[in-house]
């Protein structure tokens, strides 16, 4: 890997329609996960961990807090021609936006011209896992192939939820072949209650890759997709390679989150994500200094626990809670907490996720929901203890329960 020159590309332009309300005013990949961090944080981290130093972030929806997050954040330039660079949509092929993923990169290939990598590699924005890219980017060479993708193993019921990737009967580290959410799918050969699903993450040759995007830009029929149309040309042409994740040891790491990957594409994934960070051995270790999560360095005070006037302490239960938080009084249970959230006395937040600047008020309760930023909970109202109280007023509940609400709302009683 060293005597190659590698580029890094983060699609991060996607809406997230899934993801409503919380995406109403914010790019997908900016929306806060665990506290102190944006999304697209953990895609960015992998790529800095694994030593690349060249990359850009494709942005287009909605993306100021995007733009300003990486620009604030992911200032690494001056180290040697390092730097992360967001790249909105600007319109180089006409007066169009991105029409899709690999339309995003067509319309973004001076990049490539100009800094004339050899290997490209291509992530989403959006997912939660850690990964050393640089062991797949090894693979990738010794595969000789035009381009590889990397995969997990996932429970062949689950085949319908996913890109799947069928391995080559020849070959097992080539696609044989690549199915969109089929449901039909063949388990592997070492293990047939599973298949291989695509991470969305990808590793090119760079001259193939702008061969392919150019010539897909000429297909009127293509939706212009990474995953529905530049993969599926490779495979077709026996040229595509697959990376079990399974293959990949990222230092410090244990058993129980080595493998860990979760698409947070639904409110409910998203909730379920943050319940997977808060037990004392948790799923995914956001602990883990060998490879640090990086994010914005908040110039905030610490998290703070008090007593109110009556004598009752703040107290917290398997929780996370981000800096500059103040609970005077209050009680949080197995729940996420961002910056500079404040709990009133007597007021209870348990299974919930809470994003920053959030208040809740005395003897409020906050229950199985997600607040987003500058949220208030006005004293002695509730969220979440009524679902269908919660649809009443306009809220978004989800099939499981969830309640969430938007940004900057006001719930009284």
């Amino acid at each position: 890997m060293a005597s190659k020159k590698i580029f890094g590309i983060v699609l991060a332009g996607g809406e997230g329609k899934r993801l409503m309300p919380l995406t109403a005013d914010r790019a997908k990949p900016a929306v806060p996960f665990g506290g102190n961090y944006r999304l697209i944080d953990f895609a960015l981290s992998n790529l800095i961990n694994s030593g690349l130093r060249q990359i850009v972030v494709l942005t287009q929806y909605k993306s100021h807090s995007l733009d300003r997050h990486v620009s604030q954040t992911w200032s690494i330039e001056g180290l040697l021609g390092a730097y992360v660079a967001s790249v909105p949509a600007q319109q180089r092929l006409g007066k169009r936006w991105f029409a899709g993923s690999a339309d995003a990169i067509l319309q973004s290939l001076n990049l490539l011209r100009d800094e004339k990598p050899d290997i490209v590699v291509v992530v989403g924005a959006d997912h939660v896992y850690r990964m050393d890219f640089s062991q797949m980017i090894e693979a990738h060479i010794a595969s000789g192939a035009g381009a590889t993708v990397a995969a997990i193993r996932q429970p062949i019921s689950l085949a319908d939820q996913f890109g799947v990737i069928e391995v080559d009967s020849d070959d097992p580290t080539r696609i044989g072949r690549f199915l969109e959410k089929p449901t039909d799918a063949t388990g592997l050969p070492d293990s047939p209650d599973e298949i291989l699903a695509s991470m969305g993450n990808y590793v090119f040759d760079a001259d193939v890759l702008i061969d392919a995007v150019l010539r897909d830009g000429e297909k009127p029929d293509s939706n212009h997709d990474m995953g529905g149309d530049i993969v599926p040309d490779f495979v077709s042409r026996g040229d595509a390679a697959v990376y079990d994740l399974n293959r990949n040891e990222v230092p410090g790491s244990t058993e129980r989150d080595r493998y860990y990957w979760r698409d947070v594409g639904t409110i409910d994934s998203f909730y379920d994500a943050h319940r997977d960070l808060i037990s004392a051995l948790p799923i995914f270790n956001l602990y883990n200094t060998d490879w640090p999560i990086f994010s914005q360095q908040l110039n905030s005070p610490p998290a703070k626990f008090v007593r109110d006037g009556h004598g009752n302490l703040g107290t917290t239960i398997d929780s996370i809670v981000s800096l500059g938080s103040l609970l005077s009084g209050a009680h949080v249970e197995r729940s996420v907490l961002g910056p500079w959230c404040t709990l009133d006395s007597g007021s209870r937040v348990v299974d919930s996720v809470v994003f920053e600047r959030a208040h809740v008020g005395p003897n409020a309760v906050v229950n199985r929901a997600i607040l987003d930023k500058d949220v208030v909970i006005a004293a002695g109202a509730s969220v979440g203890v009524d679902p269908e109280a919660d649809r009443a007023r306009g809220f978004t509940v989800t099939p499981s329960g969830i309640t969430v609400v938007g940004k900057g709302v006001r719930v009284d009683q």
